[in-house]
């Protein structure tokens, strides 16, 4: 009963649909340099339960086992993918994706922005 729910929950999460977006994406998996933990993990469960920490407000630590990850290879990976700019790739991707199903309506869009004076000196 309960992998069901997960199951469900995966799902709801990471739609094959929105899987089918990032996997091309996602960096090659590089083992670590100092050894351990180079067992290779599922990148969708691994990409599901960083949505989950995300979308949840949990911590890390707090990642639900029933993901199949821990929550080390979890932030592990989340740390690899920022640095790759896949986060930004992916926003990009789901902009272009979105846009050209037309589901972007750009009448709503909110640009904000500031401008400040620098200050002279170390006043």
């Amino acid at each position: 009963m309960i992998s069901v729910l997960v199951d469900r929950l995966s799902l709801r999460l990471v739609p094959d649909e929105l899987w089918e977006l990032v996997e091309p994406l996602l960096p090659g998996f590089e083992s670590r340099p100092q050894g351990g933990g180079t067992a290779v993990v599922d990148a969708r469960s691994v990409f599901t339960a960083i949505v989950y920490v995300l979308t949840s407000g949990c911590a890390w630590r707090d990642l639900p086992p029933s993901f199949g990850v821990s929550f080390q290879t979890a932030h592990r990976r989340f740390t690899q993918w920022t640095r790759a700019g896949l986060w930004r790739d992916l926003h990009r991707v789901l902009l272009d994706e979105l846009g050209s199903r037309g589901l972007l309506d750009w009448s709503r869009a909110i640009v904000d922005g500031a401008c400040v004076r620098a200050k002279k000196g170390d006043r």
